[in-house]
Formats: structure tokens, C-alpha cells, sequence
């Protein structure tokens, strides 16, 4: 057996859609594409369509491991009880997990493609009904929770497009921290 045939039968959906996901961190969605993940890989075109028939449906099974782990993520948050704790750990998670922010941002620039649009939806969703639960829980009314959800959101996408280059070189802008732990301070009440 060949060393490509080898790695061949030892690929699995996991490693593909983990793969589509760093090359639409590293160049956008567009750039997801079957031969060059094959030779990323080291493997044929034949690996490929063993376990996907389009690279719609790489796509697509992508977007769906992304998702999950975004599920995920919002859901070990929701185990922490004190309001006010779980949202200043989402703030410093923003630090921390910086291709997930990549990935988000090149989504956002493809968000006319329909598979993308429905799991963008889901994640707005998602991040918006947290921070309005949080918010909530942290003692504001409902309009307040909900303007101040969609504001914290609001001033986490402008900073990804303000920091991308530096996400994508996984390198932090000097002011970061400082940056994180001024939006906590603004935008949690009692903190």
C-alpha cells in the first residue's frame, strides 16, 4: 500500500471538515476547494468524494462542525450561574480563541451563500439570546438587556474587522487585554 493510499483510508469526515475550516480561516470560503484540501492532505481527489459527492456537502459539513463547536462553547458558558461571571468570561474568550473569529469574519463576507446565511442566522441568534439572557440575569429590564446584547455584539464584530490581520497571524494588538477589559467594565452592569 502506497504512503497516500495509507493516509487516504485513515482520513475521515472530521479531518476534512477540519481542514475546510482552517482554509477558510487562512483565505476565505471561496478558496475551499477539493484538489487543493487533497494535496493540503496528501492525498487524491478520490479521498475526497469516498466521503462527500460536492464540495457543497463539505461545505456544508463544515459549517455544521463550526456550528457545533460554537454550541459548544455557549453551552459550558451556560453552566456558570452568576451572570455577570459568565459574561466576563465571554469577553476573555474573545481573547483566546482567535480562529473561531477568523472563520466568523470570512463567513460574514460570504453570507450571500445560503448554507452560510441559515448557520450565521443560528449563531446571531444563539450569541444575541446569551447575551440577553446574561444581561437579564445581571439585572437589567428587557430593553436594556436586549439594546445592551445587541451593543456588546455590535462592538465584537467591528473589532474583528478591525483586528483581522492580526487574528489571522494569530497575534494580538498590544492594547487587546486592555481593550477586553474596558468593554467588561462598560457594558456589565455592576462590574
Amino acid at each position: 500500500m502506497t504512503d497516500t493510499a495509507t493516509r487516504s483510508s485513515r482520513l475521515s469526515v472530521d479531518d476534512w471538515t477540519r481542514e475546510a475550516l482552517e482554509q477558510i480561516a487562512e483565505s476565505g470560503v471561496a478558496a475551499v476547494a477539493v484538489e487543493p484540501l487533497a494535496r493540503r492532505l496528501g492525498v487524491t481527489k478520490g479521498s475526497f468524494y469516498w466521503h462527500f459527492p460536492s464540495r457543497d456537502a463539505l461545505l456544508q459539513a463544515a459549517l455544521e462542525r463550526w456550528d457545533r463547536d460554537e454550541q459548544m462553547a455557549y453551552g459550558a458558558l451556560a453552566s456558570i450561574s452568576n451572570a455577570s461571571e459568565r459574561l466576563r468570561t465571554l469577553f476573555n474568550m474573545v481573547r483566546d480563541h482567535t480562529k473561531t473569529h477568523v472563520i466568523y469574519s470570512e463567513l460574514l463576507k460570504a453570507a450571500e451563500h445560503p448554507a452560510i446565511r441559515a448557520v450565521l442566522d443560528n449563531v446571531l441568534k444563539r450569541r444575541i439570546g446569551f447575551l440577553f439572557d446574561s444581561f437579564r440575569q445581571a439585572g437589567l429590564a428587557e430593553r436594556d438587556a436586549l439594546r445592551r446584547a445587541r451593543m456588546a455584539y455590535a462592538v465584537y464584530v467591528g473589532f474583528l474587522q478591525l483586528e483581522l490581520p492580526k487574528f489571522r497571524q494569530r497575534e494580538q494588538s498590544e492594547d487587546f487585554a486592555g481593550y477586553i477589559d474596558h468593554i467588561t467594565v462598560t457594558l456589565i452592569p455592576g462590574h
